[in-house]
C-alpha cells in the first residue's frame, strides 16, 4: 500500500529531506507533500551577504515547486498534529482550512527568533532571521545615512547614524559586519558624512563571540571589528529600548533608530501545539536515527529537535545549517529503509569546521584544526558555503554575484518603498477634490509584495 508521507517545514531539513523521498515517489511506494508558509528553502549563512548586497536576494532562496518535482508542496501553515490519529490541521494564506491524512510524520519545523520581554524591543527591534528582514534591514540602514546626510539636527543625525545589534552569534555578528561594509561604500556618496561619525555596537551577553569557534578566533574577530570601529560589549545586556533610547546592563544608552536582535532562536511553536514529545525548553525528543522518541511513523531534526550528538555522549547537535543539511539527507534515507521494512542507522556526523564572513574581505574559518583569519578566512568562508548551496544553478549565480562584485562597486541604492506598495497611489487618491474621493470607490490596499503573517516584524523606529 502507498504510503502518505508529510513534511511539515520547508527548510534545510524539510527540502533535502524531500529530495532524498523522491525515490520513494519514482518507485510508487509513496506519495509526499511538504507544508511550509513560505514555498521556499532560505540558505540562512548569505542571509547577511543578501542584506549588503553582495549577493542578489534571490539567489540565496530555493523555490520548493522547482527543486521538487514529483512532490506536492502547500503554501500555508499547519496549525496543529495529533499523530495519534495521524492528522495535521492545515491552513493555506487564502480560503478555508482542512484536515491532511498521513502515515508517516516528518516534523521540520526549525526555529524562530527567541525575543525576551524588553520594554521597547517589541517597537522598535527587528531581527534577522527571515530574507525579508534582510532586505528591509538593508533598506532601512541605506536610508538612515540618507536622513542623516540632509539634516542639521545634531540629535536626528546622531540618532540616524547610530546602529545597535544584540547577540554575539553568526546572525549577529555576521549582520553588523557585512552592513557595516556596505555602509561604509555608501558613505563615499555622502561627503557631508564622516566614517567617525558613524556607531557600530554590539551587546553580548556572554564574554565571547563566536561560541561554536575556537576561542582564538572570537578574539582575533573583536580585535578586529574594534579596529574597524565598533563598540563591543561583552558581559552585557539590553535593559530597555523604549522610544528607542537603548540601556544596556553596564549603563551605557543610546539614542538609536536600528536596534536589531539576533540573540538566540527558539523550537517553532506549533511543536507544542502536537501530541509528541516534547523537552523543557519545546524542542522535540528525538532518537539518534532521527525518529521521534517512543513515537511509530515519526521523524524529526535540525534546530527544533533535541538530536542526540552519539560522538559526545549526553550532548546535543548544534543548531546549524552544517548538522540540518547533514540530518536531512541521513532522515530521508531512513525513512526510506522504514517504508520497506530495512533497519534504522544511526546518525553520526564529523565536525567539518564553520565558518563566518566579516565583511571588507575578512573573515574566520575553523576546518577540522586548521584556522584561518583575514583574507584567508574570507576565502575558505565563501568557498565552504558555495559548496552547500543548493542546486547548480545557484551556486552559478551566488558566484556569478562574487565575480561581478570584483569589478564593479555594489549599489548602495535604498527601495525601502517596496516594502509600502500602493503608498504613492494611495497619498494621491487622498489629495484628489472632497467631491472626487466620495464618487471614489473603495481601494484595498494591495497585497502584492506582502509578506506571509509569520515572516511580519516590528520595523525599527524612523525618525
Amino acid at each position: 500500500m502507498k504510503k502518505q508521507i508529510l513534511i511539515i517545514g520547508g527548510g534545510y531539513v524539510g527540502m533535502y529531506a524531500a529530495v532524498g523521498l523522491r525515490k520513494l515517489i519514482i518507485t510508487g511506494e509513496a506519495d509526499v507533500t511538504v507544508v511550509d508558509p513560505r514555498g521556499y528553502m532560505t540558505y540562512q549563512p548569505f542571509l547577511a551577504e543578501a542584506a549588503a548586497g553582495t549577493v542578489e536576494p534571490r539567489h540565496v532562496v530555493a523555490p520548493l515547486v522547482r527543486v521538487l518535482p514529483g512532490v506536492c508542496v502547500l503554501n500555508g501553515n499547519v496549525l496543529s498534529v495529533n499523530h495519534a490519529e495521524r492528522t495535521a490541521e492545515f491552513a493555506p494564506h487564502k480560503g478555508p482550512g482542512r484536515t491532511l491524512h498521513y502515515d508517516i510524520l516528518i516534523m521540520a519545523l526549525g526555529s524562530i527568533s527567541r525575543p525576551l520581554p524588553i520594554p521597547g524591543l517589541a517597537e522598535h527591534g527587528v531581527g534577522f532571521k527571515t530574507l525579508g528582514e534582510a532586505i528591509h534591514l538593508r533598506n532601512h540602514v541605506l536610508a538612515q545615512l540618507a536622513v542623516a546626510s540632509s539634516t542639521h539636527d545634531p540629535d536626528v543625525r546622531r540618532r540616524a547614524l547610530t546602529f545597535v545589534f544584540v547577540g554575539g552569534g553568526f546572525a549577529g555578528v555576521e549582520a553588523l559586519a557585512e552592513l557595516q561594509g556596505m555602509a561604509d561604500a555608501a558613505l563615499k556618496h555622502y561627503p557631508e558624512l564622516s566614517p567617525a561619525e558613524v556607531n557600530w555596537t554590539l551587546v553580548e551577553a556572554t564574554g565571547r563571540i563566536f561560541p561554536e569557534l575556537h576561542p582564538s578566533l572570537g578574539e582575533w574577530t573583536i580585535r578586529t571589528l574594534r579596529k574597524r570601529g565598533v563598540n563591543i560589549h561583552l558581559h552585557t545586556t539590553l535593559e530597555s529600548a523604549v522610544d528607542g533610547h537603548v540601556v544596556l546592563g553596564d549603563g551605557t544608552e543610546l539614542d538609536t533608530n536600528t536596534l536589531v536582535w539576533a540573540a538566540g532562536v527558539k523550537p517553532h511553536p506549533v511543536n507544542a501545539r502536537t501530541d509528541l514529545p516534547l523537552t523543557a525548553k519545546g524542542h522535540l525528543r528525538a532518537t539518534e536515527y532521527l525518529t521521534v522518541e517512543d513515537t511509530p511513523d515519526a521523524f524529526t531534526a535540525g534546530d527544533g529537535a533535541a538530536v542526540p550528538d552519539v560522538t559526545r555522549p549526553g550532548e546535543f547537535t548544534a543548531p546549524n545549517a552544517q548538522h540540518a543539511v547533514r540530518q536531512a539527507k541521513h532522515l530521508a534515507k531512513n525513512v526510506v529503509r522504514y517504508v520497506r521494512g530495512e533497519k534504522l542507522k544511526t546518525y553520526r556526523h564529523k565536525y567539518l569546521g564553520s565558518v563566518a564572513g566579516l565583511g571588507h574581505h575578512q573573515g574566520v574559518a575553523q576546518v577540522y584544526q586548521l584556522r584561518l583569519t583575514g583574507f584567508l578566512g574570507w576565502l575558505a568562508h565563501r568557498a565552504y558555503h558555495l559548496m552547500w548551496v543548493p542546486t547548480l544553478s545557484h551556486k552559478a549565480r551566488v558566484l556569478a554575484d562574487w565575480t561581478l562584485a570584483l569589478f564593479f562597486q555594489r549599489e548602495v541604492i535604498q527601495l525601502g518603498t517596496l516594502e509600502r506598495p500602493g503608498e504613492d497611489f494611495r497619498h494621491a487618491l487622498a489629495t484628489l477634490p472632497a467631491a472626487a474621493q466620495e464618487q471614489a470607490p473603495e481601494t484595498p490596499a494591495p497585497v502584492i509584495g506582502a509578506r506571509p503573517a509569520e515572516e511580519a516584524h516590528p520595523k525599527p523606529h524612523v525618525s
